[in-house]
């Protein structure tokens, strides 16, 4: 990895009240963004040097990069370069602040009076502010937002790139929520920007994600926050004043850390009828590690050797590791119903189906006697899916593969029908 010595700088692009962008003339496309140790409130108003900020955010915004990113989210970031810069596909920015709000409190409770403090908002409220600093950010309406009619890098920003911006606040907003509950904290609402990369044309999550962006509240009590809004609220600063804002600065940076770790080590055993269901069960297990599931693949028949399915099926009881079984029969499948009746862990059945008995097999896998619970899904990727949406809820990383795909799924629908209209016109 380069070091911050051999990272030749170009120009200075921007420079906003906590950091400036430089161009990077040796790598086209990309900018490095370098963190301030300067801290302000109410459009810098106030403002503050609080040494080591530049650090702290810049280990912040990283790891929160990382995980949306790891999860299958767009994002600007590339890599963290130094302590206090990253390295980001040039964007131009458009000029919007999206705010996604589980609990109401701060600005919210002004601009809507009547409205307790703590009031939860499911789902989650969207608000947008357009970025003007002598006119305070004003609140914007999608309406105001469409007839500012934008072009950035050569998008226009109409109907459907409004729609895309305001569905990836609301997922990216539940992917760190879910990460944060891990550390018990409640996250309570948070700021975003977007912009469109400069080469792709796209629009990703751009600018930085640190603690000026959100609002944490550790075990949902307001009294505990460790946010920007510490700062904000000091009635004077004093250097020991400036010492506790730091302080939950750091605490924020350590935590951020372990949102990238993993809460549940599961995994998911296939067990097949036969050798035959290779393939099949391959297609299981290539599935299961896009959602970063281990899975193991065993070979046992409970109709040729019950006592072998019922070692095999103890042996991953044993050892306290959260299993799902999946179980691939063709034919007739006993195996499933035998496992189903036998463990109290979740069972799936995966029958492989054939043209031509494929419709009468079928009922040895739909048709169970009581007290067993298997489910059955056909397809190999739809299985694993079952399975690791079993395991996303405990699992925060797991959730958010599966929260971004979906995600995914839309803006592509979405793009799909935009570029058939265009077609058709």
């Amino acid at each position: 990895s380069k070091t911050a010595e051999n990272l030749k700088l170009g120009d200075k692009l921007n420079e906003g009240k906590t950091k400036q962008i430089f161009a990077l003339p040796d790598e086209p496309g990309h900018v490095l963004v370098q963190s301030k140790d300067q801290i302000t409130a109410g459009n810098a108003a106030r403002k503050d040097q609080m040494e080591g900020k530049a650090a702290i955010s810049n280990k912040t915004t990283s790891c929160v990069f990382t995980l949306l990113q790891q999860a299958g989210i767009k994002t600007a970031f590339v890599r963290q370069h130094s302590d206090t810069a990253f390295v980001a596909d040039h964007c131009e920015m458009i000029p919007i602040e999206w705010v996604c709000r589980r609990i109401a409190t701060g600005s919210f409770l002004k601009r809507n009076p009547g409205v307790k403090e703590g009031y939860r908002f499911s789902p989650v409220k969207m608000e947008m502010f357009f970025k003007d600093d002598a006119n305070n950010d004003p609140q914007w309406s999608e309406e105001q937002l469409l007839a500012a009619s934008f072009d950035l890098a050569g998008l226009h920003i109409g109907r459907c790139e409004v729609d895309i911006m305001n569905r990836s606040t609301v997922a990216i907003f539940e992917v760190l929520e879910k990460a944060w509950a891990t550390q018990n904290c409640t996250l309570v609402d948070m700021k975003i920007e977007f912009g469109v990369n400069v080469t792709t044309k796209e629009i990703v999550l751009a600018d930085v994600i640190d603690n000026d962006s959100w609002r944490l509240w550790p075990a949902g009590d307001r009294s505990q926050q460790k946010d920007k809004q510490v700062y904000r609220d000091l009635k004077e600063v004093t250097p020991e004043a400036m010492q506790m804002v730091k302080r939950n600065f750091e605490w924020v940076a350590e935590r951020v850390t372990l949102l990238l770790e993993s809460q549940v080590s599961g995994r998911v055993v296939v067990l097949m009828g036969s050798t035959s269901d290779m393939a099949h069960s391959e297609k299981i297990r290539k599935a299961c590690s896009s959602h970063g599931i281990p899975c193991f693949l065993r070979v046992t028949s409970a109709h040729k050797g019950p006592d072998e399915t019922l070692r095999i099926k103890a042996e991953y009881e044993g050892d306290d590791v959260p299993t799902v079984f999946v179980a691939v029969a063709g034919r007739s499948n006993g195996l499933g119903p035998v496992l189903s009746g036998n463990t109290a862990y979740p069972v799936v059945n995966c029958p492989p189906i054939t043209p031509d008995w494929g419709a009468q097999d079928v009922w040895s896998s739909l048709r169970m006697p009581s007290g067993l619970g298997c489910t059955t899904v056909l397809s190999p990727d739809a299985a694993a899916q079952f399975c690791a949406q079993i395991f996303g809820l405990k699992d925060h990383l797991i959730w958010a593969k599966l929260r971004a795909s979906m995600l995914n799924t839309w803006i592509s629908l979405k793009q799909a029908d935009q570029k058939l209209q265009a077609c058709s016109l």
